[in-house]
């Protein structure tokens, strides 16, 4: 949901260790007190909010654990396939969306849930603010280090530069919030389409004809492998045996699976898939409002959001999921030894202001980010889900030629990914 460079391995005292698993010893300080803040979040949850929001807290934690464990991301599978045409990880989305649409499918088509909400997947209308804001966003993703899941995975372990990422992409998501009615309701777009209810396929047909794309597409990366002769990925940091499932990096495809299982539980849960950046427009708003901005009068936030406006935020289920997936990865992080805040540069500092601000007024223009709209749109067997990964691709190509003004690599030979 999410991508950035793998941090830095510590050194390691056992040279021996350092070569076969290149893992540190647990963090065990930081590790408890990780536990510590995740029990005080889930006391209060339990006591002060619905009973739904502890466990998302706790669906949050796996999902950022799984994608810290896993190095699972989507910006640096866009770079890798666009730079060098590496499309291993691309196809791990591939098994990732095939196992999240067999699992969607009877959710959506019954109503599953577990709180008697009703559930409803992302499908949203297709035009110009789609677009445009997806293009801005694998543009900014590229610069800003990781999308919107990445952001928060890498936060957890502790890639200093991703915090600038953060503040910035609320920022842009707040003014995003805020121009949202231009975007949406001048300019043209078409009706939300759905390959299960506007198309007469029904959630079956449906899913054959979304597994059916997915092969097609991991079948065009392998041409485009062999063609370009791609150098294969590097290894990360990992370990042997059952010791793998708390400190070793997990197979890409485990992961995809794992990441497919935690959105159809989160669809029972709260009634809608895993999503991101809407809180960032939360706490952006929420934030304009307290210096005096009159947020409450825009379009964004009339009708049901404007609930969100006013109640706590730890009332609102994305922010719940975001605090989770940051302490998740940040104890994945610790548990292999790994957590170190990294060096801030000139450069990396500009590229992340400037993708910060493109992801966030992206993603609200796109109804989403690569985990609201690509993850979660597709898997919601939406239209606008793919047009978002084909946009989101082109921003990338365009990105490859920006990333080394700011003094970021494009990936050329091998290396690892995250």
């Amino acid at each position: 949901m999410a991508t950035t460079n793998v941090q830095p391995v510590n050194e390691v005292k056992d040279p021996v260790k350092a070569k076969s698993t290149g893992l540190n010893k647990p963090q065990m300080k930081l590790i408890v007190g990780a536990l510590i803040v995740t029990a005080i979040l889930m006391v209060h949850l339990l006591l002060n909010q619905a009973a739904m929001q502890p466990i998302l807290l706790l669906l949050g934690l796996l999902l950022g654990y799984t994608l810290f464990h896993a190095r699972f991301g989507f910006t640096s599978a866009f770079r890798r396939f666009a730079s060098v045409g590496n499309g291993k990880a691309l196809r791990a989305h591939m098994v990732m969306l095939g196992a999240a649409v067999t699992l969607f499918a009877p959710i959506l088509a019954f109503g599953v849930s577990f709180f008697d909400t009703g559930v409803a997947g992302y499908v949203a209308p297709v035009g110009i603010s789609v677009l445009v804001g997806a293009f801005l966003f694998g543009v900014g993703m590229q610069l800003g280090g990781g999308c919107a899941s990445g952001t928060l995975y890498a936060i957890g372990g502790g890639r200093t530069v991703m915090f600038v990422t953060l503040l910035f992409f609320i920022v842009g998501s707040t003014v995003g919030a805020a121009h949202l009615p231009f975007w949406t309701e001048e300019l043209p777009a078409m009706e939300a389409f759905s390959l299960a209810t506007s198309t007469g396929l029904g959630y079956g047909g449906a899913w054959a004809v979304s597994i059916a794309l997915f092969g097609l597409i991991a079948w065009l990366t392998l041409v485009v492998e062999r063609k370009k002769k791609a150098p294969q990925m590097a290894p990360v940091p990992t370990t042997n045996g059952w010791k793998r499932i708390f400190r070793g990096s997990w197979p890409l495809f485990a992961a995809a699976i794992a990441l497919a299982v935690l959105n159809a539980l989160t669809l029972m849960t709260r009634g809608a898939p895993w999503g991101i950046t809407s809180a960032f427009a939360l706490w952006g708003s929420k934030a304009a409002d307290f210096i005096g901005i009159d947020v409450a009068s825009w379009s964004y936030w009339q009708g049901a959001n404007a609930q969100a406006l006013e109640a706590s935020i730890f009332a609102d289920s994305t922010t719940v999921l975001n605090l989770g997936v940051i302490l998740g990865a940040f104890i994945a992080s610790a548990a292999g030894g790994l957590f170190k805040f990294s060096k801030l540069t000139k450069g990396n500092v500009s590229a992340a202001v400037i993708g910060g601000l493109f992801m966030g007024y992206g993603a609200r223009l796109a109804f989403g980010c690569n985990i609201g709209a690509y993850f979660g749109g597709i898997a919601s067997f939406s239209l606008h889900g793919y047009v978002w990964g084909i946009l989101a691709l082109a921003g990338t190509f365009v990105a490859l030629y920006l990333r080394p003004l700011f003094g970021l690599s494009v990936p050329k030979s091998k290396d690892t990914f995250c």
